[in-house]
């Protein structure tokens, strides 16, 4: 399964799962002691290092990161979701998410998906494959058992800026439109 792929009706992503826990703060998810830094590809080293050294080398193999309740709680760092998607992270799944934190996701590209059930029933290790316009995704055990969810698919404007890369880019690409 690919990390990301896109389609002309749908956008389709997904890819292997790491789990994570209730309450991930943003503080956890991008330590502020690395704010200086502003790159995301340099940002990737420092992604969930909040929870462990650990972590910015498992998401390397791990495109899809699935969390509890309150994802992204706390300060409204940028930081937070441009970090992991320069670690690789191609779409976060969580049982619920701080406004912001859900906002600052989309608003820089990374695609989100808000399900308790699909939550609850991820495990490390397993592939998920997410129909983002539909409100479809697959979770694929790492025994290959395989369940199909359902979820709120996100709006056709939210899906436009996830394509474009993020709001900046959907906003030049509309200027360009324009002109």
């Amino acid at each position: 399964m690919t990390a990301a792929t896109s389609g002309a009706a749908d956008m389709t992503v997904g890819g292997r799962i790491a789990t994570l826990g209730d309450d991930i703060s943003t503080d956890l998810i991008y330590p502020g002691r690395y704010l200086f830094e502003r790159d995301p590809a340099r940002q990737a080293a420092y992604a969930l290092s909040g929870l462990g050294a650990e972590w910015p080398g498992r998401l390397a193999d791990c495109p899809v990161v699935v969390a509890g309740e309150n994802f992204g709680c706390g300060s409204s760092r940028e930081q937070a979701p441009t970090s992991l998607r320069g670690a690789g992270v191609r779409l976060v799944v969580a049982a619920s998410f701080a406004r912001i934190f859900f906002r600052n996701c989309i608003n820089t590209g990374l695609p989100v998906i808000q399900s308790a059930e699909l939550s609850r029933a991820a495990s490390d290790g397993a592939t998920l494959a997410a129909d983002l316009s539909r409100g479809t995704a697959t979770l694929r055990a790492p025994g290959g058992a395989s369940e199909t969810f359902a979820f709120a698919p996100l709006p056709a404007e939210l899906i436009a800026i996830l394509r474009d890369g993020g709001l900046m880019a959907r906003l030049a690409r509309s200027r360009r439109a324009r002109a």
